[in-house]
């Protein structure tokens, strides 16, 4: 499974509807950052947004909570037909089984992610609970960072755990992807690569999807 989830973030938010119909027609995820301010020193947006999205998207919804309290975001996003919701690590702590649970009890997938000074081992006790993994190759809350080329050997020790525990968990990776780094990471053991500058910023975002789904 190699799968590309655009980020919104770096999309036109002047003329989203027109973004959101070329990914639909060229990508396999719509991936959302949410951001409150606390949890990450940038604000990025809230349920307008995602409900503005929900109206037009044709392809799963993916969001990625980069906030202090995710467990308040779960009955919203179930209502607004989210099919993926990821959380981090760092934030829920010991609520983490118990907000994994809940996402799943409403109907979506849950995904559990960190930042690259986690150790990737804290993902561990979590396989077979979480139905994804977000491992983030750049520090949440900015975009347009450059990808931190370590990540590569934390996919590759998480891919092992998982097979190890006789499990087929999807890695998701996020920060700083481009059609040059896409292949190493698919080998690593990645399946889904989130990329935002790298899509929106292209002279062709069709082509650039195509690209990093199936690098050359």
């Amino acid at each position: 499974m190699q799968l590309v989830a655009p980020s919104i973030l770096a999309a036109d938010f002047a003329n989203l509807g027109k973004d959101i119909d070329m990914l639909n027609k060229n990508a396999d995820i719509i991936h959302l950052d949410v951001m409150d301010g606390s949890f990450v020193p940038n604000i990025s947006f809230g349920f307008p947004v995602i409900e503005a999205v929900s109206k037009i998207a044709k392809i799963p919804m993916d969001t990625h909570f980069m906030v202090e309290t995710p467990w308040d975001w779960v009955d919203r996003c179930k209502s607004l037909r989210v099919s993926m919701f990821s959380f981090h690590y760092e934030a829920a702590g010991r609520k983490t089984s118990s907000l994994l649970k809940k996402v799943r009890e409403a109907g979506m997938k849950a995904g559990l992610a960190i930042n690259p000074d986690v150790p990737v081992e804290k993902l561990y006790p979590y396989i077979g609970k979480a139905d994804y993994f977000l491992l983030m190759s750049v520090f949440a809350g900015f975009g347009g960072q450059k990808f931190i080329y370590e990540t590569l050997d934390r996919i590759a020790a998480l891919r092992n755990e998982i097979s190890k525990r006789g499990e087929q968990t999807p890695i998701e990776v996020d920060g700083g992807i481009n059609k040059d780094n896409a292949a190493a990471l698919y080998e690593a053991g990645a399946n889904i690569l989130v990329a935002g500058s790298a899509v929106f910023r292209s002279e062709n975002p069709s082509e650039l999807i195509s690209l990093l789904r199936s690098p050359q």
